[in-house]
């Protein structure tokens, strides 16, 4: 994990790291039933695994309004608040439970600029057991086109592995 950067992890190393990091979240969260205490875990292991991660974590659906995201555990700057469903790539995944790889924020039509340093993000619904949205995971980078399928596979794996 020395890598530079804005150095580019090549697919098959990057579908290996997603692996060997699939089996430690699951090691570390054997027997550990607290969501908050799971989704903090999955965003800070996330964070430290890819070093072109710069924003990773959570939103929640707010059980006082549920059409409405409220920020939960993560690893970054400041993140926004809220954000309402279909507003942003987050707002978008939560309405339509469809994993978002924008490669460039700024062309996705009503990006919510949270940390102008962000170019691309990817942004994947969190489901519980019963297939109820409980959050949505968005993890932002500082260079375009930085998400591709291995990830939107490999974070959809580890997602619903660690909270379906």
């Amino acid at each position: 994990m020395a890598e530079a950067f804005n150095e580019k992890i090549l697919p098959a190393d990057k579908a290996e790291r997603y692996a060997a990091l699939a089996e430690e979240i699951a090691a570390v969260l054997e027997g550990e039933p607290n969501l908050t205490a799971r989704m903090a875990t999955v965003a800070s292991m996330l964070a430290n695994s890819f070093p072109h991660f710069f924003w990773t974590g959570f939103y929640v659906v707010d059980p006082d309004k549920p059409d409405e995201l409220v920020v939960g555990p993560y690893q970054g700057t400041l993140g926004c608040l809220r954000i309402a469903f279909g507003r942003g790539a987050c707002g978008t995944a939560a309405a339509t439970r469809q994993t978002q790889v924008i490669p460039d924020v700024h062309a996705f039509p009503g990006h919510i600029a949270c940390d102008s340093r962000s170019a691309s993000e990817i942004v994947l619904p969190v489901l519980d057991r019963q297939g109820r949205l409980i959050a949505v995971l968005d993890i932002d980078a500082a260079e375009p086109a930085a998400f591709d399928q291995t990830d939107a596979e490999a974070l959809e794996s580890i997602l619903a592995r660690t909270f379906g």
